[in-house]
């Protein structure tokens, strides 16, 4: 019998690719059919790489050819997989914002909130216009450490649109979702609700001018994270550990997280808190309690930038406690270590901005972005 590709081409026309509302032909599914003798070869796209999909597709085209053209024919389908450019997920710019700046931990504990707090009132000293974002939704500290539980963000009014103006305290523009909630109010959001309140303070702020927005992350490296540089423009991060082995482990982890192909955000450097401590009374002594300049090995480990180490102060502490960072005190050790700091930072920011282009806000497309990253 000879099999006629018209033939071929009026049966398949009757079938639909899965997903797909017009039939194989019409849809141009179907690249190319040939016959030999009572074979026939159907070469097809789809746009679904699933196993299943395939599987669907490769039994609907032979059971329509049996049944339509010849009940004995060889069927041979070649599939092909074409998935669709996915839709980007990019960030708005913030054009009045200079360099952002998010500061991380893969660990909690290791006073990461108190460097972010110390290192925007220091940038302010230094005459930089500073703004903090606390991006910690679940554990917000900035409230506290600036002085300004109280406070409410007012609205202000930025051509037609209303806006929430920062609280600002020593210099530093602050917004932070313990302005909206009671003290002892736990805030119990899913993934998805968080992130729509962190992009409502970031992009429904009047932050006006600034040169550095430092952003308060989360511990870890999860759906904040993600979120915040799917929305902003990241110009580097900064990460926080303490010198043990159970803190860097986690530090070498938010590393990792910024490296990543798929986010390419570029890290400023490590910063080494609570390295050692130092009793009031033996001024020049150094106790070691949480080991010996780890975060600075690891800085070198893995080729980022040391940037400096804070030590085991009783009044950073203190200080935080009443509102009033502790970089703020004059001609002390403390503000000295964070003075040193923060020129370091700067110059850090300076230096990518010289040798690397733009951040652009991630576009992540795939799962990818949320898979285990190995560095």
């Amino acid at each position: 019998m000879k099999i006629e590709k018209k033939d071929i081409q009026a049966a398949l026309s009757t079938i639909t690719v899965p997903g797909e509302g017009a039939n194989m032909i019409a849809s141009g599914a179907v690249r190319n059919i040939m016959t030999f003798a009572d074979e026939i070869v159907v070469d097809i796209v789809i746009t679904n790489p699933a196993l299943q999909a395939k599987k669907k597709v490769e039994t609907s085209i032979t059971s329509v050819l049996r049944e339509k053209v010849y009940a004995d024919a060889k069927v041979k389908v070649n599939i092909k997989v074409e998935a669709p450019e996915k839709p980007q997920i990019k960030g708005k710019s913030l054009p009045n914002i200079k360099n952002i700046v998010a500061v991380a931990s893969g660990k909690g504990g290791v006073g990461k909130s108190t460097v972010t707090a110390n290192l925007a009132v220091t940038l302010a000293k230094m005459g930089f216009s500073v703004g903090v974002l606390d991006a910690d939704i679940y554990g917000p500290s900035m409230p506290i450490m600036f002085d300004v539980e109280g406070e409410k963000p007012l609205a202000v009014r930025v051509g037609d649109v209303s806006k929430m103006k920062p609280v600002e305290n020593y210099g530093v523009k602050i917004l932070s979702i313990g302005f909206f909630t009671k003290p002892n109010q736990a805030v119990v959001w899913r993934g998805p609700m968080a992130s729509k309140a962190l992009n409502q303070m970031i992009f429904d702020a009047a932050w006006g001018e600034l040169d550095f927005l430092l952003i308060d992350l989360p511990p870890g490296t999860g759906d904040i994270h993600l979120s915040i540089m799917q929305s902003l423009p990241i110009t580097g991060a900064v990460v926080v550990s303490t010198p043990q082995n159970v803190a860097l482990a986690d530090a070498k982890k938010g590393v990792a997280m910024f490296q990543q192909e798929s986010i390419n955000v570029p890290v400023l450097g490590i910063i080494e808190n609570m390295a050692y401590f130092t009793p009031e009374e033996l001024p020049d002594n150094k106790y070691y309690i949480f080991g010996k300049e780890g975060a600075k090995n690891l800085a070198t480990d893995i080729d980022v930038p040391f940037l400096g180490e804070i030590p085991l102060v009783q009044s950073i502490r203190e200080a935080g406690d009443v509102g009033r960072p502790a970089a703020m005190q004059t001609a002390t050790l403390i503000e000295a270590a964070f003075e040193k700091l923060t020129q370091n930072v700067v110059q850090e920011v300076v230096n990518r901005n010289e040798s690397l282009p733009a951040t652009e806000a991630i576009k992540i497309t795939t799962m990818a972005g949320c898979s285990a990253v190995k560095k």
